[in-house]
């Protein structure tokens, strides 16, 4: 495992960022690789650690898994005699997580299944949630601690941490690298590891907040067609897509029952009957949701240098 320190002059925060706990989700790999070469961290306060690739076994085979298929999110904080990912995750919350203050974790959708950029934090993290805020996504996300996770440890540990999630697995997509390059650096200046921005800001968007997240599951088999897109605002009464018979003789359409906006979508042409399909962040008003997510697209595509 390599791991990157960068240590500034003065004093400050020790702010771990690290991607590949899954091998195949690259996002995260790609938007670490840009933090490192950036001329930025020449200002730094305090020390970064950076983590590109924790499973690098998994990121060579191309895979989400471990050799063994098992998950390393699900096996923190680990055991030194425990088996391979057992050691690997002891090892790196023992020699890496333990040094830090803060940490960022960046993370992507499954094959065909992309996420809208989001920030996840765990629910009543005061803590957390204001480095949300400064990240700037279009949506945060306050979600529950599943057992076995690095954000569980993170939790227990008392470090304040945030969950990147955006595009797709083996896929780099554009706007979800800028997303998470610019909350990096809005969060390390958030900590005055990094000192303000000389120039003007460009405006910011409002970040919207969700308190619990559904998924929509297919009601029966066959051929997918979506009506909706990823930041999308749905009601009780919208159709998000149709499943159809291959043959022709009938198509079932698929609704919800909450107020939302979508978060993560199947973008696969065929579904079996209780796949997920359409992935809800749940608010009172989705349309004026909808309406500030479109804003922060508008603003990154304007402003598409986020290390200035």
């Amino acid at each position: 495992m390599t791991v990157e320190v960068r240590r500034g002059k003065l004093p400050g925060p020790t702010m771990l960022l690290l991607a590949g706990v899954h091998g195949d989700e690259l996002i995260g790999v790609e938007t670490l690789r840009r933090v490192l070469k950036s001329k930025s961290l020449q200002s730094l306060r305090g020390t970064l650690i950076v983590v590109p690739v924790v499973c690098m076994p998994a990121f060579l085979a191309r895979t989400r898994y471990l050799p063994d298929r098992r998950d390393l999110n699900r096996l923190f904080p680990g055991s030194p005699d425990g088996s391979f990912g057992g050691r690997l995750a002891a090892t790196f919350v023992e020699e890496v997580v333990s040094r830090c203050t803060h940490a960022i974790d960046f993370h992507a959708g499954a094959v065909g299944r992309p996420n809208l950029p989001q920030i996840r934090v765990t629910t009543g993290d005061e803590g957390a949630l204001e480095l949300a805020k400064a990240f700037q996504p279009p949506a945060v996300i306050e979600t529950g601690l599943r057992e076995g996770s690095l954000r569980s440890v993170f939790s227990k540990m008392g470090i304040p941490s945030l969950l990147y999630e955006a595009g797709e697995a083996h896929r780099l997509d554009p706007s979800s690298v800028r997303y998470g390059l610019r909350g990096v650096f809005s969060v390390l200046r958030h900590l005055e590891m990094l000192p303000p921005l000389k120039r003007k800001s460009p405006p910011k968007s409002k970040t919207i907040i969700a308190s619990g997240t559904s998924w929509v599951r297919a009601p029966q088999g066959g051929v997918l067609t979506s009506l909706v897109d990823l930041g999308q605002a749905v009601t009780p009464y919208t159709k998000l897509g149709l499943v159809g018979d291959p043959f022709g003789r009938h198509e079932t359409p698929i609704t919800t029952g909450m107020d939302g906006f979508i978060i993560g979508i199947n973008r696969l042409a065929t579904a079996d009957e209780g796949d997920a399909l359409f992935h809800i962040a749940t608010v009172s008003n989705p349309e004026h949701a909808e309406a500030h997510i479109l804003r922060s697209d508008e603003l990154m595509e304007e402003h598409t240098d986020p290390l200035r």
